[in-house]
């Protein structure tokens, strides 16, 4: 048992962390460098977020993608939105590493007409996914992807481009596979064709109707962490110290997986880990709050991304005694009937660690519980390197917009009336 202490006291240490600290005063002083406020959206408090471009042709799935994932918005109710007809931007802010800007932006609009500063809006871009209706006849979508991501690219370089395969539900897997090859095959021939050979997308197979959105959104989410390869080691000395064959860590809110450890992700097993989270939360509802007060619900905006009840209705509830149903000393077990474990415990009061226990593994519930421990501290070490970045940057961009203000008010006292 030593050595696994020691192994997951490595997890708890400063070892991967020492890395964030010893650049720490890099990573400021890079604020400092023009290009990099290029890849996120500027709010006036100073705070500062990646962008995320959801784009495509009408009626793709634009709007529905982002009312299930980040609303709580049943399927079968996306069938009566309407289509968007103007830019809908909304905060996603459901943890300290899930934290973005989302831009929904209409299909029949051409935003490389002269009308729109195209050069904005691309400029400060992180990510961008392009939804193509694998149902429809997508040659117009491929043309559209192509011009826009050619024109997106000569813009910024940095951007990430993902291609989101989506309504893929009523397809046999076989189709499924070829719809994507097709695709795949055009979209990438089209750039070589056209010289723009750095240029790199990313596929995924979507339905809202399944966890593969979700799936999708976390491969596009995690490019935005920085801190990504430092979660995935911890996840990695975590498991291999405490027997578990699989782990993830999710966001509850929006069932987003933030990290993985190295071994292969199945779906299935992605599946039922969101099938376990959605069990804690309705149960949490039910059972969670403390004190005898009845809960009183308050209204908030969509972006907010509070957890759901079971009516999934999107309001952030509380307690009168200010408690909430689900917390950081939240914790579940369930035992399935192949001798295997399903835990959860939480790392924060929107993380979560979900992983798959064989019972001979689970017997040793304690070491388990210490490594998780330590792996909870390091979490929150590398919390804190994140919030010191981002503090610096806020300093940085509110410094920045006094001297451009004063530059401003000195510039136009100077001229004659």
């Amino acid at each position: 048992m030593s050595g696994s202490r020691n192994g997951a006291a490595a997890a708890g240490g400063n070892t991967d962390l020492d890395y964030y600290d010893a650049i720490d005063d890099y990573v400021t002083a890079m604020q400092l460098e023009d290009d990099e406020e290029e890849c996120f959206s500027h709010h006036s408090d100073g705070v500062v977020k990646p962008r995320i471009l959801v784009m495509g042709l009408r009626k793709s799935g634009k709007s529905s993608i982002q009312k299930v994932v980040f609303h709580k918005m049943s399927p079968n109710e996306t069938l009566y939105l309407e289509s968007t007809n103007r830019i809908y931007t909304e905060d996603v802010n459901s943890s300290s590493f899930v934290s973005f800007q989302i831009w929904d932006l209409p299909g029949q609009i051409d935003f490389f007409d002269p009308i729109f500063d195209h050069e904005m809006i691309f400029r400060g871009t992180e990510a961008l996914i392009f939804v193509i209706d694998s149902q429809d006849d997508y040659v117009e979508a491929l043309d559209r992807l192509h011009n826009t991501v050619t024109r997106a690219y000569k813009v910024n370089p940095k951007i990430h481009f993902e291609v989101f395969i989506h309504k893929v539900d009523g397809l046999s897997d076989d189709h499924k596979i070829e719809k994507q090859q097709d695709i795949q095959k055009r979209a990438n021939d089209d750039l070589v064709d056209g010289g723009f050979t750095k240029i790199h997308l990313s596929f995924y197979l979507t339905s809202i109707y399944d966890h593969s959105i979700f799936e999708a959104f976390s491969k596009v989410v995690q490019k935005l962490i920085p801190q990504l390869p430092t979660l995935e080691n911890l996840l990695n000395i975590f498991i291999s110290n405490s027997g578990i064959e699989k782990a993830f860590l999710f966001d509850v809110v929006s069932k987003i997986y933030i990290a993985t450890d190295s071994s292969p992700v199945d779906m299935a097993t992605y599946e039922l880990f969101c099938d376990m989270i959605d069990v804690v939360i309705d149960i949490s509802c039910i059972y969670g709050f403390k004190g005898d007060s009845a809960p009183v619900y308050k209204r908030t905006d969509y972006s907010s991304a509070a957890i759901m009840c079971p009516c999934r209705a999107p309001h952030h509830w509380e307690d009168n005694a200010g408690g909430l149903p689900y917390d950081d000393e939240s914790m579940a077990i369930i035992h399935l009937n192949n001798t295997t474990v399903m835990y959860l415990k939480e790392v924060t009061k929107f993380l979560a660690v979900v992983c798959f226990v064989r019972k001979e593994s689970f017997e040793r519930k304690g070491l388990i519980d210490y490594n998780f421990h330590c792996f909870k501290q390091a979490i929150q070490e590398v919390f804190d390197v994140r919030l010191r970045v981002q503090e610096n940057r806020k300093l940085y961009f509110q410094r920045r917009w006094s001297e451009v203000s004063a530059k401003s008010n000195e510039a136009s006292g100077s001229n004659p009336r």
